[in-house]
């Protein structure tokens, strides 16, 4: 098992409750849909994963590392080097080029693989673009960038919100499966927040929250 969320509570400021005892287990390797409605608190548990809020009861644990026994330089240093992160917005550098928005991730931990980084530019389709700047490639390239930047660490665990919400339907597709073979491909596993019952679909097996409660 890599990661094990065991009755997880959270709450906003003011008591009212986001996550009540969601428990689940990740596999290394797994894959896995984080599924319901706009507030359920699918983002809330994805940022607990990644340790950018913390939980007021329970225990995570990414790789035997208990989350509760981490200060902010080892909760700072899991994210550099055990977790990668895609969001819907794509969040890349904009005075970056495409090439260093790739090795960004990989060369502040410290382990850029350049042969790995060039197979990430062939893979995603950005070997003609490594000289642009973000703002002068589409949405679907940025997405691309996003994805190459977090698989350029092999992170035992990505972890993806919405990745593909602000693409087509065309692109969306395209970005999923270039994910799922690159997450394959770097033995990683993915845990996935999504409104789509398709994207959902792709995953080894799908949990879905309501109400902040495992449905």
């Amino acid at each position: 098992m890599l990661l094990s969320i065991e009755n997880v509570d959270k709450a906003y400021p003011g008591g009212r409750p986001v996550l009540t005892g969601v428990s689940l287990q990740l596999d290394r390797g797994e894959t896995l849909a984080l599924t319901g409605d706009s507030g359920s608190g699918k983002s809330t548990l994805l940022n607990l994963v990644a340790t950018l809020d913390h939980f007021d009861a329970g225990e995570i644990t990414l790789d035997q590392t208990l989350y509760s026994g981490l200060d902010d330089a080892g909760r700072a240093a899991l994210r550099r080097s055990q977790v990668a992160l895609v969001f819907q917005a794509f969040n890349l550098i904009p005075s970056l080029t495409v090439a260093q928005n790739l090795s960004f991730h990989a060369r502040l931990a410290g382990v850029l693989d350049p042969a790995w980084q060039e197979t990430l530019a062939e893979r995603l389709g950005l070997t003609e673009l490594l000289d642009r700047m973000p703002e002068q490639v589409s949405g679907g390239q940025q997405q691309r960038v996003a994805i190459g930047r977090a698989m350029a660490l092999k992170p035992p665990l990505l972890l993806a919100d919405e990745p593909t919400g602000n693409l087509d339907e065309v692109a969306s597709a395209a970005v999923m499966d270039l994910m799922l073979e690159l997450v394959r491909d770097a033995g990683s596993a993915l845990l996935l927040v999504t409104h789509s019952p398709a994207i959902a679909a792709r995953a080894d097996r799908q949990v879905h929250l309501s109400q902040g409660q495992i449905a």
